[in-house]
Parts: structure tokens; sequence; C-alpha cells
């Protein structure tokens, strides 16, 4: 069924998801300073291809004040438009009740698009 979901979702949009996070991705990483949040676009990228059967989990250990420092400017350059983004792509997913499973990746990809470093995406099963 993840499969099918997964089809669907880029189908009806994953690919746009995809094609925005690699662009970004590249972009962030044109500059030494950037590749530590181009690797977390490309990360998301990957979660946007085909989110479902995945869940967002927490790294073992806690990645400390690195981790809430990277946070913080992930938040201040592209984290905010990215968390919009799917915030948005999730209420118009939620009008149907049929596009309701796709409102809750996007709710899924906007908490991680928020706080991306700590974090990682593992298979559900």
């Amino acid at each position: 069924m993840n499969l099918f979901l997964n089809l669907l979702w880029f189908v009806l949009g994953g690919w746009i998801v995809l094609v925005a996070y690699l662009l970004g991705a590249a972009l962030l990483c044109l500059t030494i300073i950037g590749i530590p949040f181009g690797v977390q676009c490309f990360k998301l990228s990957i979660l946007g291809a085909a989110p479902f059967g995945r869940q967002i989990r927490e790294r073992e250990p806690p990645g400390g004040a690195i981790a809430l420092i990277m946070n913080i400017i992930w938040i201040l350059l592209p984290g905010l438009e990215l968390v919009i983004l799917h915030l948005v792509l999730a209420a118009l997913f939620a009008v149907t009740i049929v596009g309701l499973p796709f409102a809750a990746q996007h709710l899924k990809l906007a908490r991680l698009a928020l706080i991306p470093f700590g974090f990682r995406a593992v298979s559900a099963g």
C-alpha cells in the first residue's frame, strides 16, 4: 500500500517538493558554510519523494548545542519558508477526504523542515 501511496504522492506533486529541495540543496552547497544545510535539504528531498512508510525519529545521542545552533540558523535561512510551503500544501490537500493522507505527510515534512538537525527519517516497518 505504501508503494501505491508513494507513487500517487509523486504524481500529485511530490516531484515538485523533490525538485524544490534538490534546487535548494544545490544552492546551499555552493559555499562551504552552506554544506551542512545542503545535506539536510538532500535528506528532506529523499523524504519528500516518498514519505509514506517512514517516521521521524530523534537521533541517538541527541545533537546537543550544535544541533540547536544549526536549527536556529536553519529556521532563519530556508526553514521558515519550507514550513509555510508544507502547511499551505497540507491545508490544500485537507480540503478533500481523499487528500487527508497527503495532508498528514505534508505535516510530517513540515515538522522536519522546521528543525532537521538532530532528527532522521526511518522506515516505519
